[in-house]
């Protein structure tokens, strides 16, 4: 069973996606940034079995 988040966690993640966004900002070449965020983002979700085809917007 997985457990509730608690405030350690909540920060961390915080942190991680405040440092991610800074990247993106902060990027040369930003839809390549972008893509390469999206693909962790992806694997990440689909490693915690949750499907990404239907979060894609188009």
């Amino acid at each position: 069973m997985v457990d509730k988040m608690n405030e350690l966690e909540l920060k961390d993640q915080a942190i991680k996606e405040f440092v991610n966004l800074q990247r993106v900002k902060n990027a040369a070449d930003k839809d390549k940034e972008i893509a390469y965020q999206e693909k962790v983002l992806k694997a990440r979700l689909q490693a915690l079995g949750i499907p990404t085809e239907d979060l894609e917007i188009k």
